[in-house]
């Protein structure tokens, strides 16, 4: 599905929402610059019954456990574990998207992977021809927990676009959180 579809289905969503993953770095290097697995749409956690009734046409599954999907009803309050939802539009379709959830709040994004690190939502999301997206040194937090290649290489591409403010977040949170990083002498 084009990212611009995806957006499209949450352009007048009434709670915060924002496209993360490979296609935020690429809205912040300014081009297309890999292919892509899928796409990313974050919310905040307390909005997934909003997400799930506004999505009630589409088949959701949830990941719950981690590593197998399972059905979401639309009603279905999930536990707090679970975080990755996949949507399809019927069984027999591909996966278009997936919904990750966040902890945070609506004035504060809040990292799941550890909710020392936050960030008022006003910096932690950046709006570019109208969709929002993560900002990129967040997103690479997220890459820099088992870097692949095509992590290296957003790495790489964001770095000399990066802020001086942008970096220092990035060392501050990887110093935290995974503080022998190979990034780490980078920024």
């Amino acid at each position: 599905m084009p990212l611009a579809s995806v957006a499209g289905l949450f352009r007048d969503f009434e709670r915060p929402w924002w496209i993360a993953g490979g296609y935020a770095i690429d809205a912040f290097a300014g081009a297309n610059r890999r292919d892509h697995d899928d796409i990313d749409v974050s919310i905040f956690a307390a909005d997934q019954l909003v997400v799930r009734r506004r999505l009630a046409d589409w088949q959701l599954h949830a990941a719950d456990p981690p590593g197998t999907l399972r059905p979401w009803a639309v009603d279905e309050l999930l536990p707090g574990h679970v975080h990755d939802i996949w949507v399809r539009r019927s069984s027999g379709d591909a996966w278009r998207f997936q919904l990750m959830f966040n902890p945070g709040g609506p004035e504060e994004f809040v990292c799941r992977r550890d909710e020392r690190i936050r960030m008022p939502l006003s910096q932690a999301v950046w709006t570019k021809d109208g969709v929002p997206y993560l900002a990129p040194e967040i997103q690479l937090l997220f890459k820099a927990k088992a870097p692949r290649g095509k992590d290296r290489r957003d790495f790489d591409d964001c770095l000399p676009l990066l802020s001086v403010q942008q970096r220092e977040f990035l060392r501050a949170a990887l110093l935290l959180t995974l503080p022998g990083h190979e990034w780490l002498a980078r920024l």
